[in-house]
């Protein structure tokens, strides 16, 4: 890229915005509560997405039938997979995951302490992580964060979390390479988690590009956003669209981003 001084991507011999999905699969389950991972491995395929940011991820619980749902989507799209477990649950793990095109580098979950300690309790209650992931793209590196943000109706523990989050990307920018930080962040873009994450200087791309409908939960009939992807202010975001398939209760948004 820096030879063609082309700020786009660069893939194959085609120069094109880089596709970054963002998506909350609902632990394989669909809108109506069905069994879906062939239709999100669908969606992954239609989107044709680089990179894939996903949340509620499971290996080998109960309610997921005991797959691993990781490996599954990689079977089923040919991505390279990364799975961050932030809770034993049903027998398995339960987290979140980042997929890519291209072959992945290291992946750290970095986890997310609180005060008081979070701890699964009867209620959406449980502990988060940062999913740390570098990709050996074309042209280089790209540095991803995905992170699921806690879902109770008070933001105490998501003002904790997403500090944490934030700091993750700052250390990577130091690469020089593009960082993207995003997932489900359980919060409005007038909240005060989203004010946390302008007073950082980091960048709601939907801001920016986003085109038609933003609102992403619930899929049946959606009433608010809570589906981001961030970047620094220098990243040109070209165009953003929430997706209306029902293979989970979030609509996922893909991001066409230049570098």
């Amino acid at each position: 890229l820096a030879a063609t001084g082309c700020k786009q991507f660069l893939y194959g011999n085609a120069v094109r915005p880089l596709r970054v999905l963002v998506f909350n699969i609902h632990a394989g389950k669909d809108a109506h509560g069905v069994d879906n991972m062939e239709r999100v491995a669908a969606v992954i395929r239609e989107t044709n997405a680089d990179i894939v940011l996903l949340q509620e991820v499971d290996k080998f619980t109960t309610r997921s039938g005991k797959v691993d749902q990781v490996a599954t989507l990689t079977k089923l799209t040919g991505y390279k997979g990364a799975f961050g477990k932030t809770l034993d649950y049903q027998g398995g793990d339960y987290g979140i995951a980042i997929l890519s095109r291209w072959s992945i580098i290291s992946d750290t979950l970095v986890h997310l302490p609180l005060n008081p300690p979070q701890a699964r309790a009867g209620g959406s209650y449980e502990p988060r992580g940062a999913l740390r992931v570098s990709i050996a793209a074309p042209g280089g590196a790209i540095h991803v964060v995905n992170t699921h943000l806690d879902a109770s109706g008070a933001d105490s523990f998501r003002r904790q979390e997403i500090p944490q989050v934030l700091a993750v990307g700052e250390a990577m920018k130091k690469t020089g390479a593009l960082v993207l930080v995003g997932g489900d962040l359980n919060s409005e873009p007038a909240s005060a988690i989203l004010g946390i994450v302008r007073e950082a200087k980091w960048v709601d791309l939907w801001t920016k590009c986003g085109k038609g409908n933003d609102l992403t939960y619930p899929q049946d009939k959606p009433v608010k956003r809570i589906d981001y992807l961030l970047a620094q202010p220098g990243v040109v975001c070209r165009k953003a669209t929430v997706l209306t398939s029902d293979a989970s209760d979030h609509r996922g948004v893909l991001f066409e981003l230049d570098r």
